[in-house]
């Protein structure tokens, strides 16, 4: 029974420390989504847990609804972003039901397009603009509704996001020949500028011998409107920034040997056209991304290390409120729908260490 009650804890040690990236992979900015990534086996009361999470993805292919713009990519007027993330994790296990948990993100991301000179043509060269510093800090709670035990759990989790990022981030940007500061693009906003409601589900479940199943989501609630900050985007409609929820689901299978373990699952993960609380004004790229996701762990004592490979396969930006308002306003008859860039994978790689006391 212990060593069952072993195998169980380190199965949901993988499922719980390999889950500590989110996002949209691209211009769709989902930011830092970790669906229970900081939660240790809970069988174990005042233990704690510290990780870090390193993320990179390259998005440069644009998406109209589900269409690739392939011109876009052949002729290089492609907006690309690099996007470097690190997520420093820190969670208390109070007992078999309680744990409480801080996820504090610093970013890194630059943003390279060919724009436009006032003759309307693009210039040959890429120009540059990049945000970095803290981002947007998430403070949670979780309670096991079924506590860990050798045939699986249940856990769920109520939080807040934090509007600590910044969310003006200004750089020299490239416009009509010359350089202007002005506020970065919605994408490399290191923040949103809300304070928002998390909530979480985590589901585990032994189907054979050292195979384990699992399901995991997270939404965040973000009930603010627009955020103040221009877009200087011609669509009227798009003046400010937008303060959106965001959403992400995962599903799949993992099979353990000895301290190794190979998964692989599936997920979702977006930005909804519209806010369930508040209002939907101002500049948004809706959309989301489904992707095929292998991962691997490794469990030596208190230490983990967990690497997973989120590969996209179905890629939709969705039409938007904005794009909605301005095709109505219009009243011609021609459909307005904007585009955002995706990425093909995201490279994750997470450490933790436990220590009770």
């Amino acid at each position: 029974m212990k060593l069952k009650l072993y195998y169980f804890s380190i199965a949901l040690l993988g499922i719980l420390v390999i889950n500590t990236d989110s996002f949209a992979q691209g211009c769709v900015a989902v930011r830092n989504m970790s669906s229970c990534s900081m939660i240790f086996d809970s069988t174990t009361s005042k233990s704690w847990q510290f990780s870090l999470n390193y993320r990179y993805f390259k998005s440069f292919r644009h998406f109209t609804g589900s269409e690739e713009d392939k011109e876009r990519v052949e002729e290089n007027t492609n907006v690309i972003n690099h996007d470097n993330s690190v997520i420093l994790g820190i969670n208390y296990t109070i007992n078999r039901r309680w744990s409480v948990s801080v996820g504090v993100p610093m970013v890194y991301i630059d943003r390279s397009s060919r724009p436009r000179n006032a003759d309307g043509q693009r210039v040959p060269e890429r120009h540059y603009t990049t945000s970095k510093g803290l981002g947007d800090i998430r403070l949670m709670g979780y309670y096991a509704i079924v506590p860990n035990n050798p045939s699986g759990s249940l856990l769920a989790g109520v939080g807040v996001k934090l509007p600590t990022g910044n969310y003006k981030y200004e750089d020299d940007a490239y416009v009509n020949g010359n350089y202007n500061r002005r506020p970065v693009d919605q994408s490399i906003q290191p923040g949103d500028g809300g304070l928002g409601i998390i909530v979480e589900v985590d589901f585990l479940r032994e189907v054979s011998r050292n195979i384990y199943v699992y399901a995991n989501g997270s939404y965040l609630f973000n009930p603010k409107n627009t955020n103040g900050t221009k877009t200087n985007r011609s669509n009227p409609f798009e003046a400010e920034m937008s303060v959106p929820d965001q959403l992400f689901l995962r599903a799949g299978a993992r099979y353990m040997i000895k301290q190794f373990q190979l998964g692989i699952g599936g997920r979702v993960e977006g930005i909804p056209t519209h806010d369930i609380i508040g209002k939907t004004d101002g500049f948004r790229r809706p959309g989301y991304i489904v992707s095929l996701e292998p991962s691997a762990l490794v469990s030596l004592g208190k230490h983990v290390v967990g690497v997973n490979v989120p590969i996209a396969l179905y890629r939709n930006r969705t039409k938007s409120v904005a794009d909605q308002r301005l095709q109505d306003q219009n009243g011609d008859g021609n459909d307005v729908h904007g585009d955002a860039a995706f990425a093909d994978w995201l490279l994750s790689v997470t450490y933790a260490f436990r220590f009770s006391h």
